[in-house]
């Protein structure tokens, strides 16, 4: 199967209406959480400006385990006391962090990034993992972001069923 992206196009709640439309077609027909984890990495680190860091950390059980993401290398376990990741599994509350240099405990995997926006992935209790996305620039996401981002996490955690 061959997938094109389109521009996205609009104001910020268009262009992630049209993103998460994007997401859903990408994600249809699949339910394996490693493949769409990869391709929706892959989906939103291209569509969206200013993100150095867009991917998944899946919970093991214990802590956070890096899965399938686009941008360096990455911290490979978080665990749930620490960092934007871990509060947002714990806390089950998006986390959205202007400065990250500001957040007490931030874990800092890559130095250029000032910013942060963390969806926590819960399918009804269960805790599965967190979308995480990073910016090298400090406040890069506001209410839009994360609205459009939390669907684009809906439709991930929907492709599961």
């Amino acid at each position: 199967m061959s997938f094109t992206s389109s521009p996205l196009t609009g104001s910020k709640p268009e262009r992630y209406a049209q993103l998460a439309q994007q997401a859903r077609a990408l994600l249809h027909g699949e339910r394996d959480r490693i493949a769409n984890a990869a391709n929706l990495s892959a989906l939103v680190y291209h569509a969206l400006p200013d993100l150095n860091w867009v991917g998944f950390y899946f919970f093991d059980g214990t802590e956070l385990v890096v899965g399938p993401f686009q941008g360096l290398p990455a911290c490979v376990r978080i665990p749930l006391d620490k960092g934007v990741c871990g509060a947002a599994a714990r806390t089950r509350q998006t986390q959205r962090v202007e400065d990250v240099n500001a957040f007490p405990g931030h874990v800092a995997c890559d130095s250029a990034s000032r910013s942060e926006l963390v969806v926590p992935l819960y399918a009804g209790e269960t805790l599965i993992g967190v979308f995480d996305l990073d910016s090298p620039q400090l406040a890069r996401f506001d209410a839009d972001d994360q609205r459009g981002l939390e669907a684009i996490a809906a439709a991930w955690l929907e492709a599961l069923q």
